[in-house]
């Protein structure tokens, strides 16, 4: 039995999010169901994460198991032939039996993007959030820091948030203007749920002075969400990269 990686990408604006759902269209069940015409057999995949809802992702990992032989560029070829045009897989390999797309994980990194543009984009529509008021990226990038290091996130989650454990650990966090856009990328340990729209909307309520410059540490401290910023809109959310070897792990650019 070969147990084989495959990488996407994927725009999440027609899917309601990753996981396999009865009465929804889902990333998973479009590529469960690819794959399994491909090979002629009942694919079930395991995936890297829960994206939400018009959640996209620039690299998301899935592993399955199958006894075919068929070569990773093949299956490659194979795979996008029967995939929508919205989703695209852009690598395979064949791992150890032990490998699992999620429970391997080590860290992900995720991008969220900004049209800052008093004019709507109709070509962003579903990949961006336009957010009007003029955004001092130098100023949120140094706020951002502060969600650096390993705290209790519980203030930056959503209230149907079912873990236990809401303690999780932040490598990286940068706030990068390029053009219009507002570039938001954060990596971590893992995510809570809605906590990357949570932090963003946190630090543009910054920007626009409805929360103080500062404030970030007392709101992690309270554990209270609506001390918070908004929840924003899942369009702008990309899974960017997963990691599974902490040695080659990098967060700069």
């Amino acid at each position: 039995m070969r147990n084989l990686l495959v990488r996407l990408k994927y725009n999440g604006a027609a899917y309601h999010g990753w996981q396999r759902q009865n009465n929804a269209s889902t990333v998973q069940q479009t590529v469960e169901q690819a794959l399994s015409a491909l090979l002629g057999e009942t694919v079930a995949v395991n995936g890297c994460s829960r994206t939400d809802a018009g959640v996209h992702a620039k690299d998301y990992c899935l592993t399955f198991q199958t006894e075919k032989p068929i070569p990773p560029a093949g299956l490659i070829a194979g795979l996008n032939d029967k995939l929508p045009q919205d989703i695209a897989a852009f690598e395979c390999k064949d791992m150890p039996e032990s490998f699992h797309a999620r429970f391997s994980c080590v860290g992900k990194e995720y991008l969220y993007e900004v049209l800052n543009s008093t004019l709507r984009d109709p070509f962003r529509k579903d990949t961006a959030l336009v957010w009007k008021y003029p955004i001092d990226a130098e100023l949120l990038d140094r706020e951002a820091k502060s969600f650096i290091g390993e705290h209790d996130f519980k203030a930056f989650c959503s209230a149907a948030c079912d873990k236990e454990n809401t303690v999780r650990e932040i490598y990286a966090f940068d706030v990068k203007r390029r053009g219009d856009t507002v570039c938001f990328t954060v990596s971590g340990s893992g995510f809570l749920y809605n906590m990357v729209r949570i932090m963003v909307g946190t630090l543009l309520y910054i920007g626009e002075g409805k929360l103080p410059q500062g404030c970030i540490p007392k709101i992690i401290a309270s554990r209270d969400r609506t001390l918070a910023g908004i929840t924003v809109e899942p369009q702008g959310l990309y899974l960017n990269r997963v990691f599974y070897d902490k040695g080659k792990m990098s967060f700069e650019g």
